[in-house]
């Protein structure tokens, strides 16, 4: 008291730590930072804004831990993250699915390519030129 400073506590809840399976059997911390990195490098150079890739890794983290999981496989965080950005920008989802299902030549990328373009919803002035 005599000091005249002020000693705060804060409590909050003890989660425990998720873990991330890889595909190689190895176990790692979860990292948001990390789901930042993959989205950020699918959307270098794409019109997508950083406050809403900072959204995504925020929503796959809460969704995550709303969820429960003590170990989670890396591809369920994978496919978490491809199922946003195929609704944030396509060429992203592309460039991202290419190297999380390990594309190995170009009939892989037109596969994909053709499925999203199959999977995305036209227009009605589309639907009456292209019907």
């Amino acid at each position: 008291m005599k000091c005249s400073f002020r000693f705060t506590t804060y409590e909050i809840v003890e989660r425990e730590e998720l873990r991330v399976v890889k595909r190689n059997g190895a176990r790692q911390p979860f990292s948001r930072d990390k789901v930042m990195s993959g989205l950020t490098k699918a959307c270098e150079k794409r019109p997508v804004k950083l406050e809403q890739l900072e959204q995504v890794a925020d929503d796959i983290a809460n969704e995550l831990e709303e969820e429960g999981y003590r170990e989670i496989p890396s591809s369920v965080i994978g496919a978490k993250i491809m199922r946003r950005l195929e609704g944030i920008d396509h060429v992203a989802y592309v460039r991202y699915a290419s190297v999380y299902r390990q594309f190995e030549d170009v009939g892989e990328f037109l596969n994909e390519i053709k499925g999203l373009d199959e999977r995305r919803p036209r227009d009605a002035a589309q639907q009456e030129l292209f019907g």
